[in-house]
């Protein structure tokens, strides 16, 4: 069973989400927050498998939730559901520590799919958000930890870069470039080591900030 807390400070927003999950037998909602401050004090009581994090609320931001989990080391997979007018906050997210993203109109298969995949250890990233990350950051100087050039990514690796960026699994990158699950791995593996990060959100990200796709 996959445990889940909501943390949105709309009410009808965060009802309407409870009764969808509630149609899978596999997720169970066992916390729910309406601001900031509620949801830093329920996730570190409840320990839930994946947070489904809202960006704007009262009292504290998303942002400033995931920053204080994370000095915490309290930080459990969060998932951003976002609307369309949340790109200045949505980058902030994932660099304070974000799994993925998806846009509040997602269907129910997709952001259950996205609980199961952050769930296991996975990454969610939308395609269409991340092209407005791109479009964000056009012309911003951003910045990450690891701010050395990356060594040079091999023409694979850049395929493979692109693929993650779609938001593309391990297996349909396999079956795209004809080539098994483990060396797909072994790939993914290499372009998180050059680029300097720890997983797949924060490779797409470094490697838009480098200018690489």
């Amino acid at each position: 069973m996959i445990r889940v807390c909501l943390v949105e400070d709309q009410t009808i927003v965060r009802e309407g989400l409870r009764a969808l999950l509630k149609l899978n037998p596999d997720i169970s909602v066992v916390a729910e927050a309406a601001d900031g401050d509620e949801a830093i004090e329920v996730i570190e009581r409840e320990k839930p498998d994946v947070v489904l994090l809202d960006l704007r609320m009262p009292k504290r931001d998303g942002v400033g939730v995931l920053r204080a989990l994370r000095e915490r080391g309290t930080l459990p997979p969060a998932l951003i559901l976002t609307t369309f007018d949340d790109d200045s906050m949505l980058f902030d997210a994932v660099r304070a520590g974000a799994k993925g993203w998806l846009l509040k109109d997602v269907s129910l298969e997709r952001l259950t799919n996205a609980i199961r995949t952050l769930a296991a250890g996975g990454t969610c990233i939308e395609p269409v958000i991340t092209e407005r990350i791109v479009r964000a950051l056009d012309g911003s100087a951003v910045s990450f930890e690891s701010a050395d050039l990356p060594e040079p990514l091999t023409d694979r690796e850049r395929t493979i870069l692109r693929f993650l960026a779609g938001g593309y699994s391990n297996r349909e990158i396999s079956e795209l470039l004809n080539i098994s699950d483990g060396t797909v791995k072994n790939h993914i593996s290499s372009v998180l080591s050059k680029l300097g990060v720890r997983d797949r959100t924060r490779a797409v990200l470094r490697a838009i900030d480098l200018g690489l796709i």
